[in-house]
């Protein structure tokens, strides 16, 4: 189905190699936009490209969210090859665990890195474009940005960052046509996931099914949300519909957060 107000318009969307942003790039090709798909590794981003329906456009761009002479070229390319960029979906991240008291500087800078930073230097990179007109910015958080879980301080704390870079963010361009939101997943059946469930299958001894139930009692509907229904709250947050939505956090987590 395409949406005119998305027809021809250049997406963003950065972690587009597989799970939650192969999810949402797909969604938005399909609804009529160009999308350039940018993650650490060309393959899986070439591959998602190619499923795209005619008449949307893409580009590939391998980029490191956390370098900031990265970013710059990999936005200065896109642009290049299909014109100003009208979204941009941060959806880059990556989940590490560890007790507090474990928890090393390294991991909570690597953390901070990927999940903060890259949202930061992406959203910077984009803005010049975005403020000359119509514009949105969809930032992927996690409920982690809405409420604590243990084990997952440094990652939890980046998330919670992100959703106090969105609110910041939409009210300073609140006045341009832009909007600026978060989109608040619980655990959702992606690779991640997987391996989470898969790693604590090893430590613990666990079935698989009894591992996945873990995650899944999380969620008051007792099930694991699925990529598209992320993307389609993303879409939704991309169409006019939403205008007058902006500094919002989106929970998609069956009643988790509230």
């Amino acid at each position: 189905m395409i949406l005119p107000e998305l027809k021809g318009r250049h997406a963003v969307v950065t972690g587009a190699g597989q799970g939650i942003g192969a999810e949402i790039a797909t969604t938005l090709a399909a609804c009529g936009a160009n999308v350039t798909l940018m993650g650490r590794r060309m393959e899986p981003l070439v591959s998602i490209a190619a499923l795209f329906p005619a008449p949307s456009r893409s580009h590939v761009v391998a980029v490191d969210v956390t370098q900031p002479d990265q970013v710059e070229a990999a936005f200065a390319e896109a642009r290049e090859q299909l014109g100003p960029v009208s979204i941009l979906v941060n959806n880059a991240g990556q989940a590490e665990s560890a007790p507090f008291a474990n928890t090393s500087l390294e991991l909570w800078n690597q953390m901070l890195a990927v999940n903060l930073t890259g949202t930061f230097l992406c959203s910077k990179a984009a803005l010049p474009d975005l403020i000359s007109g119509w514009g949105r910015i969809v930032n992927i958080a996690s409920t982690a940005a809405q409420r604590g879980y243990a084990y997952v301080s440094a990652y939890a704390a980046a998330k919670h960052g992100v959703l106090g870079l969105t609110r910041s963010l939409a009210l300073e361009v609140a006045r341009s046509g832009i909007t600026v939101n978060a989109v608040c997943p619980g655990y959702t059946d992606t690779e991640l996931l997987r391996a989470s469930i898969d790693n604590v299958v090893e430590k613990t001894g666990r079935t698989a099914q009894a591992a996945r139930a873990e995650f899944e009692k999380t969620n008051p509907q007792r099930r694991l949300i699925q990529p598209a229904e992320v993307a389609a709250t993303v879409l939704w947050l991309c169409s006019e519909g939403a205008a007058s939505i902006t500094g919002q956090a989106l929970s998609v987590s069956g009643g988790e957060v509230m």
